[in-house]
């Protein structure tokens, strides 16, 4: 063994690992601050901008991801899977509220654990929307977007698999049955307020025949 020959060679091995890594860290930063703008801009209504700034999303990873491809320690280090668990949730999120059909992680060119840790917090940005449609009194489209986010609860749940596998996905499955079950329990006020203002809007119009 030539002591110099090998320091050089890894010298060079670990200044490529580095380059990589420097490369990816800020693309994947940029990527989630893209689909964190996008889910916004989903709330929001706008739409074409969320489309945008998901492509934005999307663009970032691909470039953090091809720096990092002979680098595989590297690539699963833990920020780029991070990258794509927003991506993931911003893609669902915006199905889940212009009403368009879930997206599947081949669809979306990713990983099958970022894709459900990103479902799985779909659900709390489904309950904001759901909230939303309630101030506005839309309590038929609420009932429909809650049972989407029952249908995601029920394929979550059934990955019974292990955490350092699923990246922590029992944790993010626990909190979002809190949250469909909180959601469960607005969505009944709502309709027994809607029952409750019917009702009284027909015992005002009877009231109003019988003093004509």
């Amino acid at each position: 063994m030539d002591p110099d020959r090998l320091s050089d060679a890894l010298h060079e091995r670990f200044d490529a690992k580095t380059a990589a890594r420097e490369r990816a860290l800020p693309a994947a930063r940029r990527s989630i601050r893209a689909s964190a703008n996008a889910i916004r801009a989903v709330h929001r209504g706008e739409f074409g901008t969320a489309r945008s700034l998901i492509q934005d999303s999307r663009a970032a990873l691909d470039e953090g991801t091809d720096g990092v491809t002979s680098h595989p320690d590297v690539r699963f280090a833990g920020y780029l899977l991070d990258a794509e668990k927003e991506y993931a949730e911003a893609n669902l999120t915006y199905a889940l509220v212009s009403g368009e059909e879930l997206p599947a992680p081949d669809a979306l060119g990713v990983g099958d654990a970022p894709y459900l840790n990103g479902m799985a917090e779909t659900i709390g940005e489904g309950r904001r929307h759901i909230l939303d449609l309630l101030r506005i009194g839309d309590v038929e489209k609420a009932e429909r977007v809650l049972a989407t986010l029952e249908d995601m609860y029920g394929l979550l749940v059934t990955m019974d698999y292990p955490d350092a596998i699923t990246m922590n996905l029992r944790r993010s499955t626990d909190v979002a049955r809190s949250l469909i079950e909180k959601t469960r329990g607005d969505l009944s006020i709502a309709f027994v307020q809607r029952d409750l203002h019917d009702a009284l809007e027909r015992h005002a119009r009877l009231i109003e025949g019988d003093a004509s």
